[in-house]
């Protein structure tokens, strides 16, 4: 079983049943990441041009037909960041950024061979944020992203490979921080031993009785 499989445990992560403080035991000092803020855009690009790198397998017959694309990471680059503080809001500011998502592009080419290529989209930010109070340890902007293309149009520009595309993004801007915080604890987790997965190929058969049935 595992924590989520067969266990009823109260020293197990899920549900609180009854008085949340029975089992309260201490308070423990954790290291986590605190976000002060966060927030989503979710858009429709359209008009993006992916240039195409590290082909697999190599030098492919142009024309591609593209097939589809994604992000291979959901951590974005964050560069040409700028934090301004806004003097009229206490502890917000103006957060101009620009967020680079890799991608993972799949084509056909002209022989019908599959393959891959690598690319890279980039999305301006321009938005507010909670920013905490100057501190020893100092706050990031962080981001996770997702970026789907379910169409493309192959164009060959200078003799190398690009699609132009419309690709839907998600960026979700956060502010955090690695802190060390106090929080109630009801103990040390017990882990339950892993339940093994089998095929049970011959359930049915060993359910069948050694003998017919009847008094024969």
């Amino acid at each position: 079983m595992s924590f989520f499989t067969n266990n009823s445990g109260d020293r197990a992560p899920g549900r609180i049943n009854g008085n949340p403080i029975n089992g309260l035991c201490e308070k423990v000092c954790v290291q986590a990441q605190k976000v002060f803020d966060a927030c989503i855009r979710q858009t429709q690009e359209d008009g993006v041009v992916l240039a195409l790198t590290d082909y697999s397998p190599e030098n492919p017959a142009f024309p591609l037909t593209f097939v589809s694309a994604r992000n291979t990471s959901t951590v974005g680059t964050i560069t040409d960041l700028q934090v301004d503080r806004l003097p009229d809001r206490q502890n917000f500011a103006r957060v101009q950024a620009t967020v680079s998502v890799p991608l993972q592009v799949i084509y056909t080419d002209a022989n019908g061979v599959s393959g891959t290529a690598n690319s890279t989209v980039s999305f301006s930010q321009d938005i507010i944020l909670y920013i905490p109070d100057p501190s020893i340890i100092p706050y990031e902007i962080s981001s996770v992203v997702s970026v789907v293309v379910p169409e493309g149009t192959f164009v060959e520009r200078e003799g190398a490979g690009t699609f132009d595309v419309s690709c839907c993004a998600t960026v979700i801007m956060k502010v955090i921080m690695t802190v060390d915080i106090l929080v109630p604890s009801y103990g040390y987790a017990l882990i339950p031993p892993c339940q093994e997965y089998t095929q049970e190929v011959c359930s049915g058969f060993f359910d069948l009785p050694i003998f017919p049935g009847g008094n024969q």
